[in-house]
């Protein structure tokens, strides 16, 4: 697919500066730039790069000067904020790529089903009994969607995904293949003969409006209402959220997360990879966790930032490891000094 550095200028409301008739049919990092390809630089640690850049067009902020030549074969279109006009054509460039609607064969659709304008419905995908689509949804091939599940306009629901019955997904929604939403939450009851007797989980999963999912990322039914996830929240890959547990808006959880049953984590909370959450607390709203940490309690401070486990604020952190570090030449001076005291 083919644009000129006009259209992208257009598209950008940003100012050329060099060749107007060239034109790029890919995008590429500055650092690695080849020619016909469309590029873009807003961190300063990335300048060098555009003094031998092999990119055809670099979009960049237009308080940019360059410190020597650029290549008389690299066009710059100047914006307001490279970072984010690069992040729109990608959007602009994603939109040519997604499947256009259709109903492709084989794949079930029950006669109970009701579908919106504007469906893609991939290969081998199921829905099941009363689900309702709304319009301008995509959903990928061999994806599975349960009895009774409600997904709203403009999801985009990726291959192999499996959303078990009575779900309920907001408008523009983002599941991305093989996640898991409403499988059986972790309950189980000991009895005298220490074996475990499954308690059924009847509940089920809210999603809220653009709230995105990653790839192979599970979200547990609730055993009794909903787990809930609110408007905004991102989930990485791999992450778990267990049954009962409720996310704030704008929420966002890198890799590895997982959050044990009926805890309620406030909106705009940041968690690193690999952060593990304990059940039935709370998190404060705006809390940030630094990545392999762990949350036993309750967080009460709004706007906390904690690192360890069991985590701490991160300048107490900081100063404790500090101390760490230094514990075995504490040991070794103590023993000195243990030595000298018996002579």
């Amino acid at each position: 697919m083919e644009f000129s550095v006009e259209q992208i200028a257009g598209i950008l409301n940003g100012e050329i500066v060099g060749d107007s008739n060239v034109s790029v049919t890919g995008l590429s990092k500055i650092e690695e730039g080849q020619p016909g390809t469309l590029s873009f630089l807003a961190n300063p640690k990335y300048e060098e790069y555009i003094y031998s850049t092999g990119a055809s067009v670099v979009i960049v902020n237009k308080t940019f000067e360059p410190r020597q030549e650029i290549p008389a074969s690299c066009t710059l279109v100047k914006v307001e904020d490279a970072y984010a006009c690069f992040a729109k054509l990608l959007e602009a460039y994603n939109q040519f790529r997604v499947k256009q609607p259709k109903i492709e064969q084989p794949s079930f659709i029950s006669d109970s089903a009701s579908v919106g304008e504007n469906l893609y419905l991939g290969a081998f995908a199921y829905l099941g009994e009363d689900v309702v689509i709304g319009s301008d949804v995509k959903i990928y091939p061999g994806a599975y969607i349960g009895d009774n599940v409600k997904i709203g306009d403009g999801c985009v629901i990726y291959p192999g995904v499996k959303i078990y019955p009575d779900c309920v997904l907001g408008k523009h929604c983002v599941i991305h293949a093989g996640a898991v939403i409403g499988s059986d939450g972790f309950g189980f009851a000991p009895n005298q003969e220490n074996e475990y007797n499954k308690v059924p989980q009847i509940g089920n999963v809210v999603l809220e409006d653009f709230v995105e999912i990653g790839a192979n990322t599970t979200v547990d039914r609730a055993t009794l209402g909903s787990t809930i996830l609110r408007k905004g929240v991102k989930l990485d890959n791999l992450v778990q959220i267990a049954h009962n547990v409720e996310i704030g808006e704008n929420t966002v959880m890198a890799a590895q997360v997982g959050v044990a049953g009926s805890t309620k984590v406030g909106k705009n909370v940041m968690m690193g990879g690999q952060v593990g959450v304990s059940g039935h607390i709370k998190i404060a709203d705006g809390v940030k966790v630094a990545a392999q940490s762990g949350i036993p309690n309750n967080i009460k401070k709004e706007g906390d930032v904690l690192l360890g486990s069991p985590a701490i604020p991160i300048e107490d952190f900081k100063k404790s490891y500090f101390g760490f570090r230094k514990l075995p030449m504490i040991l070794k001076r103590l023993q000195a000094i243990e030595e000298k005291l018996k002579s």
